[in-house]
């Protein structure tokens, strides 16, 4: 293996250990946050009857409530080190199978708002960015202003309202069926997403392509003769990176913030469930869910680590030396 080669190995090496690190440190900050939280999980679990203390008992013996702190975590990181990630103590099930169809639900809903985002954010600022000044570039700006300030939960109802009630042509509730029919009832939320995120992805593109067009690369390479499409072809390239992590950012964002969308259209995905598991104190979903969305956002962190490598030539060469 040549020293390049290692020195991307060690650079990818690094990456993954501090991906792991920071796992960890979240497992146990969200861990014991829950612990501080008023409030018995097996109290909730007996609901409004009066338990008797041998009850409470064999409830908390059985979920290792009445373990120490310390002892609860080390358990609970134990069974995911070996694939379990424990019972719900609410529902008495898997928390592995109570959350698989759901992550399968909020993986696809973030994944069309990102495919929204791109299509919309993308093309227009990069268009503002080669004609700034222009009434384009100016009605953009001002519709990104007002797309970014824009409350999801009253966008949400303002496109349930119009695209659902009045035109009649999405479904206004619930995730729909397997297949198209999940994908067509997914396409509202998805807008609903998109809208404040591509938004914010307009102008940060805009702003990173603007800028490479302002730099005296760009003036001396137009007067060696190159032309507009060519300048602006290196401009795009050397602005590519703010954008992908603007990008990564959002996607990050799209799969851990979904909460309010899903409560808004009635999904039945990782964004419901989380809520409803922070109310009932429900600490093993709870862990998971965490868990798995520290997972996504360290895994696109590092995603985006290695698309600079790609990108830009200097960064690849400062990984391998």
């Amino acid at each position: 293996m040549t020293g390049g080669s290692w020195g991307l190995a060690r650079f990818v090496a690094v990456r993954l250990a501090a991906t792991v690190a920071l796992l960890l440190v979240a497992s146990f900050v969200v861990f014991g946050l829950l612990h501080l939280t008023p409030g018995d999980p097996a109290r909730n679990l007996l609901g409004p009857r009066t338990p008797d203390p041998e009850t409470l008992a064999q409830i908390r013996a059985q979920y290792h409530l009445d373990e120490p702190f310390w002892q609860q975590y080390l358990s609970w990181l134990t069974g995911v080190l070996h694939g379990d990630l424990g019972h719900s103590i609410r529902g008495n099930v898997s928390v592995g199978a109570l959350i698989a169809d759901r992550a399968v639900l909020t993986l696809q809903l973030a994944g069309l708002a990102f495919l929204f985002t791109l299509l919309i954010a993308l093309p227009l600022g990069i268009g503002a960015a080669f004609h700034a000044g222009s009434p384009m570039d100016r009605t953009v700006s001002v519709l990104a202003v007002v797309g970014v300030g824009a409350p999801s939960f009253a966008v949400g109802m303002l496109l349930i309202y119009v695209l659902g009630v009045q035109w009649r042509l999405f479904p206004v509730y619930g995730n729909g069926d397997p297949g198209w029919d999940r994908w067509w009832h997914l396409v509202p939320p998805a807008i609903t997403l998109a809208i404040g995120l591509a938004a914010l992805v307009y102008k940060l593109t805009r702003t990173a392509v603007l800028n490479e067009l302002r730099q005296d690369y760009v003036t001396f390479a137009r007067s060696r003769g190159l032309s507009h499409r060519q300048t602006r072809q290196l401009a795009l390239r050397n602005a590519m990176i703010p954008i992908v992590t603007s990008l990564g950012l959002v996607f990050a964002f799209l799969f851990g913030g979904t909460i309010l969308v899903e409560v808004t259209f009635g999904l039945g995905g990782l964004g419901a469930l989380l809520a409803s598991s922070v109310t009932f104190k429900d600490i093993p979903v709870v862990q998971a869910i965490t868990l798995l969305t520290a997972a996504v956002i360290a895994l696109t962190a590092l995603a985006v680590d290695l698309a600079y490598l790609v990108i830009d030539p200097r960064v690849r060469q400062r990984a391998t030396s």
